[in-house]
């Protein structure tokens, strides 16, 4: 046999190598169900924010309620009313213009107040005080002394009370009567030193109130405004006060309010400085209220 053919065939050697590096692991993501304890917490921050949102809502709607549904239209604002008083003083001859006439059935003595200054005293005028061209009663009183509804008194605070919607603010020589519980105008008035008062509405924006807390028949007087005039109102007899407001709202009065002592004795002076007596000048003057009494005063 060859040689060759003898020889023993030679085995392959195989060598496998392995890469050892570790291999990246699968991220795993758990979901873990909220515990018992978060989903009540979850439940009552819910409803303490709808409980807070409640809360709101009821004390904007009481806001409302109280300050802007006062039963009537208002056709100037607290604001407005304020921007008036700012304005520089209108010069005119100082004067009392009066006239009269009846509408439905109601007699009325009208007082075109011109050029003059108005502001609040607890001393009766004197007859013979020139300077004085008109004055009359203003906020009421109980038999105590305790003033109703709010008053100011050359820059002093002698009642604090929304009670009684209408009003009339005077200060740095202007005056301006209004409708409101709002106590925005009065603080003005409080701080520039001058005087306020608040009495029951009769006409606001051309509308009278549908309740009237005062009855029977007497002598009435009022404050009212047609445009930017003022004027003092007295009836000639003895009225409702519903026949009288409805009276001022048929004459054109877009606001007026309530003035007390509508038989009192008042006067007021025509440019030529004669005084015209309104009501009967024996009760003059008037003690038994003395030093209590507000009186709104009008001077040139």
């Amino acid at each position: 046999m060859d040689e060759l053919n003898m020889q023993k065939p030679e085995v392959p050697i195989i060598i496998i190598e392995r890469d050892e590096q570790p291999q990246p692991k699968e991220s795993v993501t758990k979901v873990v169900a909220p515990s018992r304890n978060g989903k009540w917490l979850k439940r009552f921050l819910v409803l303490v924010a709808i409980g807070c949102l409640m809360v709101a809502a009821l004390a904007g709607y009481h806001f409302w309620d109280y300050y802007c549904n006062i039963g009537v239209p208002v056709s100037t604002t607290p604001e407005q009313n304020i921007e008036k008083l700012q304005l520089p003083v209108k010069q005119e001859t100082p004067e009392v213009v009066m006239t009269s006439d009846s509408v439905l059935g109601v007699a009325m003595d009208f007082y075109a107040i011109h050029g003059l200054k108005a502001s609040i005293q607890f001393e009766e005028p004197d007859t013979a005080d020139t300077s004085v061209y008109l004055y009359c009663r203003c906020a009421d009183h109980t038999a105590d002394g305790n003033y109703l509804g709010s008053l100011v008194a050359e820059g002093t605070e002698k009642q604090s009370d929304r009670s009684r919607l209408g009003y009339m603010a005077m200060a740095d020589g202007r005056m301006v009567i209004g409708i409101s519980r709002s106590d925005k105008v009065k603080d003005y008035v409080l701080e520039r030193g001058g005087s306020f008062f608040r009495q029951f509405i009769l006409v606001s924006n051309g509308v009278i109130p549908a309740p009237f807390y005062l009855h029977g028949k007497v002598e009435r007087r009022a404050i009212g405004r047609i445009g930017n005039q003022l004027y003092f109102i007295a009836t000639r007899h003895k009225e409702t006060l519903w026949d009288f407001a409805d009276a001022l709202r048929e004459y054109g009065f877009i606001d007026a309010i309530y003035i007390t002592g509508g038989a009192d004795y008042v006067f007021y002076r025509s440019k030529d400085d004669a005084r015209h007596d309104i009501g009967e000048s024996k009760e003059y003057p008037q003690k038994k209220w003395q030093g209590i009494v507000p009186w709104l005063v009008f001077r040139k």
